[in-house]
């Protein structure tokens, strides 16, 4: 992965400390490279990678979700999409499974849904973030790129994971207020206001439901 990454600093809670289009990477790295919000198909409103993994299944609590990851080759698209690969690495069903156990324990430590599934889920977490990550390598031209396998790359997002519901950072995790929506966010606004996984989205579908309604009510 070649991207602009810089230092950052630890207390995510100080809010001076992020500009709004900054993305949060809990193992101590800031994005301040704007990158569009869907990329390749998936999406990626969310803060950082590990809380962006479960929205590659969508309408999850509808009767009809769809899965985004469906196949290896759709891994390999997350990754590179999510900027952990610069080209589309070999991705196994193995590797696959691994990516589909992780987003589920993530959402679910998202939404600390009771505590017998929170257990299940830190548990898997951490079986998967105990493995050896992709090693960070600094490039000439100053950019940093992640060198290791898919599996590796899994580990290093279960990693930022840890990271994060382990710090204080856990507590900026909002659930989008769309009654339709099911995705989770790090809200590093100054405020610590947001309300919408994307104001381009969610939001904006918001405003446009109560404008309507204010108009009918006119």
């Amino acid at each position: 992965m070649a991207s602009d990454l810089r230092p950052a600093q630890s207390n995510l809670l100080n809010s001076n400390i992020l500009p709004p289009p900054a993305e949060t990477c809990q193992i101590g790295y800031v994005s301040l490279k704007q990158r569009p919000e869907d990329r390749d198909g998936f999406r990626f409103r969310c803060g950082c990678n590990a809380i962006d993994l479960p929205a590659t299944l969508q309408a999850r609590l509808s009767s009809a979700p769809r899965e985004l990851l469906a196949t290896p080759a759709d891994l390999a698209r997350w990754l590179v999409s999510a900027d952990l690969a610069t080209s589309a690495p070999e991705v196994t069903t193995d590797n696959l499974a691994t990516a589909k156990a992780l987003r589920e324990a993530i959402y679910v430590l998202a939404g600390r849904r009771g505590r017998d599934q929170v257990k299940a889920a830190r548990e898997t977490l951490n079986r998967i973030a105990a493995g050896s990550a992709a090693t960070p390598q600094l490039q000439a031209d100053g950019s940093l790129r992640l060198a290791g396998s898919a599996a590796a790359l899994l580990v290093t997002v279960a990693q930022e994971a840890v990271h994060l519901f382990g710090s204080d950072a856990a507590k900026l995790i909002r659930q989008c207020q769309s009654p339709t929506c099911t995705l989770y966010f790090v809200d590093t606004s100054r405020r610590g206001d947001r309300r919408w996984c994307s104001m381009s989205a969610c939001g904006n579908k918001a405003k446009v439901k109560e404008f309507r309604r204010r108009k009918r009510e006119a």
